[in-house]
């Protein structure tokens, strides 16, 4: 069996929000496994939903640029939000985001080896920046996306660059709709496109979980699978974006609003500072005397 430490308890209920008694349950009787621990969680019906990657824990910022051909979305992190503020910070993600359109890098790895307009490699531009910030930056990711005559970019930065959406919608031209889309990407952070890019072990997955969640729930056999299967179609449309309601008209979802302007979504991409990547550790016994407190 598994030494169920306090970190793990922590972390469990940082991923779920149930409480630390229950997070500790859980993780006895899936011996330590995190991910099985979460799907306990959730049969029974004391957390709602696994968030495995969206512990928003490093600083930094999130940038989109463009031009009449290419669009380029990044995340660049540093330590505090102090230097992610910093005026130093802010150009250095500017002149890493123009670096990146220009030369359109394949991977990261190429990137920081690209050459920038000072004869400096990336990496090397990014290594000085460290020494004058004093402080630990990096180039997390990126993409890069095309269009051609009759697709649109939508751009959209949020909460001053903690989110940062890329749209590309075939059959219009028109950027603004496109934008409108990114903004609701930015909102309510779809996982597809649409519910068929859900891939079959997901939907099985999924459908596992709300199973057992309704029969923990004392509901007659009878009509497990019919509610099962209602709370499933409920779970395919809250993570597709086309079937999601239109945060500008939620009277439309997504994919009717694109629909009537003649379009469709052929991607998107959204970064958030700092998701999936882990917290710095925090003492604690000291944030537990303070729930106390409370």
């Amino acid at each position: 069996m598994a030494n169920v430490t306090a970190q793990m308890v922590k972390e469990l209920r940082e991923k779920t929000g149930a409480g630390m008694m229950d997070c500790k349950k859980a993780l006895v009787e899936v011996d330590g496994d995190m991910d099985l621990a979460i799907d306990y969680l959730r049969e029974k019906g004391i957390a709602k939903a696994a968030k495995k990657s969206d512990r928003i824990a490093t600083e930094g910022m999130t940038s989109v640029v463009s031009n009449d051909k290419h669009a380029a979305v990044l995340e660049i992190n540093a330590e505090t939000d102090f230097v992610a503020k910093n005026d130093q910070f802010i150009q250095l993600v500017k002149d890493i985001s123009n670096q990146l359109l220009t030369v359109r890098p394949d991977n990261l790895d190429d990137a920081l080896k690209t050459e920038m307009p000072n004869g400096q490699t990336l990496q090397d531009y990014i290594n000085e920046a460290i020494q004058k910030i004093g402080e630990r930056i990096s180039l997390r990711r990126f993409e890069i996306q095309e269009k051609v005559a009759d697709h649109a970019f939508g751009e959209y930065i949020h909460m001053g660059g903690r989110i940062g959406v890329l749209v590309v919608l075939e059959g219009t031209s028109d950027d603004a709709i496109a934008k409108d889309v990114a903004m609701h990407v930015a909102a309510i952070n779809p996982k597809y496109i649409s519910r068929n890019d859900v891939s079959q072990d997901e939907i099985a997955h999924e459908r596992k979980i709300l199973t057992e969640q309704a029969l923990n729930e004392g509901k007659p056999a009878n009509i497990v699978e019919k509610m099962v299967e209602g709370r499933l179609t409920k779970y395919l449309s809250e993570i597709s974006l086309e079937d999601q309601p239109f945060v500008k008209n939620p009277d439309v979802t997504v994919g009717q609003f694109v629909k009537e302007k003649g379009a469709t979504i052929k991607s998107f991409v959204r970064f958030e500072v700092g998701e999936g990547l882990e917290k710095k550790e925090d003492n604690f016994v000291e944030e537990v005397m303070n729930q106390v407190k409370k």
